[in-house]
């Protein structure tokens, strides 16, 4: 069976890393802790303090998880530098958009690992994304949202 990959930017792939770390090394222990002293202050049965911090554990462990298995998977994958290759939309582009209704838009096409739509990090494989890649500054791309389709105008690629 082929392994199924995980596209990233570099500055993706340092978030998650960073991430990570940071859950491994330091929440981590934070947990243990509460887990710890709620045992000692209540026992554990019946104790919503002990429970809560269970809960946190286990939550904790699951996104240490996911973020291991999309770490493995990676292939870090930068946008073309040389600015006459990026004449179109790519994996790590950064597009301004004009929708023919409302204001510009900047989005940055990204992996799914580390997109965040309310940040402008649109994925690859989401609608948008999608519809945009392979495009060039001044074509007009159509897009199937749940609202309908919507036209966007690409003003400017880097």
């Amino acid at each position: 069976m082929a392994r199924e990959v995980t596209h990233l930017t570099p500055e993706g792939h340092e978030a998650l890393d960073s991430e990570l770390e940071m859950l491994v090394s330091v929440r981590r222990r934070e947990v243990v802790d509460r887990i710890h002293n709620a045992s000692e202050a209540g026992g554990t049965v019946d104790n919503a303090e002990y429970e809560e911090a269970k809960s946190e554990q286990a939550f904790l462990e699951g996104r240490i998880s996911d973020l291991e298995q999309i770490l493995s998977r990676a292939v870090v994958t930068e946008a073309t530098k040389n600015k006459k290759k990026r004449a179109v939309i790519e994996f790590g582009s950064s597009v301004t958009v004009t929708p023919d209704k409302g204001a510009k838009r900047l989005y940055k096409v990204v992996g799914s690992a580390e997109a965040a739509p309310l940040e402008g990090k649109i994925s690859e494989s989401s609608p948008v994304g999608r519809a945009l890649m392979g495009h060039k500054v001044g074509d007009e791309v159509e897009v199937e949202t749940p609202a309908g389709v919507v036209k966007l105008t690409v003003t400017k690629i880097s």
